[in-house]
């Protein structure tokens, strides 16, 4: 585009005293100064202006790239690349957080080359070393409130599956401990896996965005059953039926 937009310049400004031989002339130097600079920058590692190297950039992402689609990679890679790191991706939330912090938002279960590319400049980083100097900051202990929810909302969009827009109620139950680990009390964690076991409402088999969302500022408002007042409440159903779940266990 640069290019272009250089030559149009030339031709709307030449006038009829401009020497044809000097401008040939002068292209054909700044040609040969461009291939001199060339000769001496080859076998050199490209960097960004912020002083990274493009090219151990796009060899980390090459390593945990698709077979198949060398533009993307899916979960066997984000398994590689959590075994580079010395994590578990499995039991650790870290690595969801890094992939949050990377940009991995297109879509579900995967990170883009482009995405990959903009997220480690991003976090400045161009190797293992420096993604592994990174782990202690990614605690979601770091996050504040807003930070955190989004990174919440994040981590339902992740792990959809295909042109699903909604999560099992199995993988709700196992993901939410493990994202809100000391955020919220592992009692109210236990009791909504549990009945998310429990109920027989078939409308509950998959969660919804907006459920997912509503659990976790339903236990940042409610902190204490006593005061839930479902008359008054304008939660989606599933929180309701929860709340009647929790008074049950109560009385019992």
């Amino acid at each position: 585009i640069i290019q272009m937009a250089g030559g149009k310049r030339k031709t709307t400004t030449t006038t009829p005293s401009s020497s044809p031989k000097k401008k040939a002339k002068s292209k054909k130097s700044s040609s040969g100064n461009t291939m001199r600079r060339s000769k001496q920058s080859s076998g050199a590692s490209r960097s960004y202006s912020s002083g990274l190297d493009e090219d151990a950039i796009v060899q980390m992402f090459v390593d945990i790239a698709d077979e198949d689609d060398p533009y993307v990679a899916g979960m066997e890679g984000i398994s590689k690349l959590s075994d580079d790191l010395g994590i578990d991706p499995l039991e650790d939330i870290r690595i969801l957080v890094l992939l949050w912090k990377l940009g991995a938002d297109e879509k579900p279960a995967q990170i883009s080359k482009e995405e990959w590319k903009k997220g480690c400049i991003k976090l400045q980083v161009d190797s293992i070393k420096k993604f592994q100097a990174l782990l202690p900051a990614l605690d979601t202990g770091f996050l504040d409130r807003t930070e955190f929810r989004d990174f919440y909302k994040f981590c339902f969009q992740f792990n959809r599956q295909g042109t699903h827009r909604t999560l099992d109620k199995d993988l709700v139950s196992a993901l939410a401990p493990m994202v809100l680990k000391d955020r919220v009390s592992s009692d109210r964690l236990t009791t909504f896996a549990d009945f998310l076991g429990v109920t027989k409402d078939e409308s509950y088999s998959r969660i919804t965005l907006d459920q997912w969302m509503s659990f976790l500022d339903f236990c940042y408002e409610v902190e204490d059953i006593a005061d839930f007042d479902e008359s008054t409440s304008a939660w989606p159903v599933l929180i309701d039926e929860y709340v009647e779940y929790l008074e049950k266990l109560e009385k019992k």
